[in-house]
């Protein structure tokens, strides 16, 4: 168990960190609340993220007090979450379009 920001205490899920062969680099977190983080519905806490030449290309998560969203190429627009499984591989083909 791991006590984050604002006292949550989440249990540790998942982390991975992985340096692609074109440069990039991938990076998820997961972990799951005790209870949902308003304005979320679901007790999953999560950041997922694909940097290149310094700059975030591909980005999902869940900031307390904006909810579930994601960043595609500097655009940020809502994200509907339906489960961790669904959202590994929403971002693994947003991170797979873009890796030449």
């Amino acid at each position: 168990m791991r006590h984050g920001r604002r006292g949550w205490t989440t249990n540790h899920v998942a982390q991975h960190r992985q340096r692609l062969p074109n440069g990039g680099l991938v990076e998820m977190k997961t972990g799951k609340l005790h209870c949902p983080a308003p304005p979320c519905d679901h007790a999953f806490k999560y950041r997922l993220v694909y940097i290149l030449d310094g700059r975030r290309l591909v980005g999902f998560d869940n900031e307390r007090g904006k909810g579930d969203h994601k960043h595609l190429d500097g655009k940020e627009s809502v994200y509907r979450f339906v489960s961790i499984d669904q959202l590994l591989d929403d971002f693994i083909a947003e991170v797979e379009r873009r890796v030449e």
